[in-house]
C-alpha cells in the first residue's frame, strides 16, 4: 500500500530532536517573541513534536531559558579561567578578555543576545544577572589593576571604563550578522583598537 503524502509530511514534521536542536529553536523563539511571549505550545508547533516529547529533554520552559543563558555565560567564564595562567600585565589580560568576549559573542550570538535581554523576572534570569555582575566585577578589577600599573588612564573611573568596554562589545548583538563578511578576529581587532587607543596611557 502506498503511503499518502499527508502521512509522509507528518513523519517529516516529527524529527528526532535532541536537546541541542530543541535549545536552538527555543532560543530563536525567545529572541523573536520574548520569553514570556513564548509558550511550550509554540515550541511544540515550531518543532513539529508533542509537548511530552519536549518534556523528555527538559522539565520546564524555564529550564530551557537557564540552559540558554548559561551557554553564553559559560563561554565568558571559560575565558576568565584562562587569565590566571597568563603571566601578563593586567592591560594585556584585559585586552585578551575583550577579544575573547567578542569571539564568544560571534560563536554564540543567539544565546548571548538572549542573555543580554534578561531582566530578572524569573529565578533563572536572576541567577544569570548575578553571574553577569560577577563578570563585570572581574573586568572592573582588571581595569583598576591596569590603571595602578600605569597602563590605563587614571582619570576614568574603573567601573565606568569596564561598562564602556563591554557596552561596546555587547552592542554588537544589535547589528552584527555572521554573513556580513566580517569574521570574529577582524571584529575583535576593531573593538580593541577603538577601545584601547582611547584608554591607554600614551608614552
Amino acid at each position: 500500500m502506498t503511503e499518502s503524502p499527508r502521512n509522509r509530511a507528518a513523519k517529516r514534521g516529527r524529527p528526532g530532536y535532541d536537546l541541542e536542536s530543541l535549545l536552538a529553536v527555543a532560543v530563536r523563539l525567545f529572541n523573536e517573541r520574548g520569553y514570556d511571549g513564548t509558550s511550550m505550545e509554540d515550541l511544540s508547533r515550531q518543532l513539529g513534536i508533542t509537548k511530552s516529547a519536549i518534556y523528555h529533554h527538559v522539565r520546564s520552559k524555564e529550564e530551557l531559558l537557564e540552559l540558554a543563558v548559561n551557554r553564553g555565560l559559560d563561554g565568558l567564564f571559560t575565558e576568565v579561567a584562562k587569565l590566571d595562567a597568563m603571566e601578563e600585565r593586567a592591560i594585556n589580560k584585559l585586552e585578551h578578555l575583550v577579544r575573547a568576549s567578542v569571539g564568544v559573542l560571534v560563536e554564540q550570538l543567539p544565546f548571548v543576545t538572549l542573555l543580554l535581554r534578561v531582566r530578572g523576572n524569573t529565578k533563572a534570569e536572576k541567577a544569570a544577572l548575578a553571574r553577569r555582575r560577577e563578570f563585570d566585577q572581574i573586568v572592573t578589577d582588571l581595569v583598576s589593576k591596569a590603571a595602578a600599573d600605569g597602563d590605563l588612564r587614571p582619570d576614568i573611573d574603573p567601573a565606568t571604563s569596564a561598562r564602556l568596554l563591554f557596552g561596546m562589545v555587547n552592542s554588537l548583538v544589535e547589528w552584527y550578522r555572521p554573513r556580513g563578511g566580517v569574521d570574529a578576529a577582524t571584529l575583535a581587532d576593531a573593538v580593541t583598537t577603538v577601545a584601547f587607543d582611547g584608554l591607554r596611557v600614551r608614552g
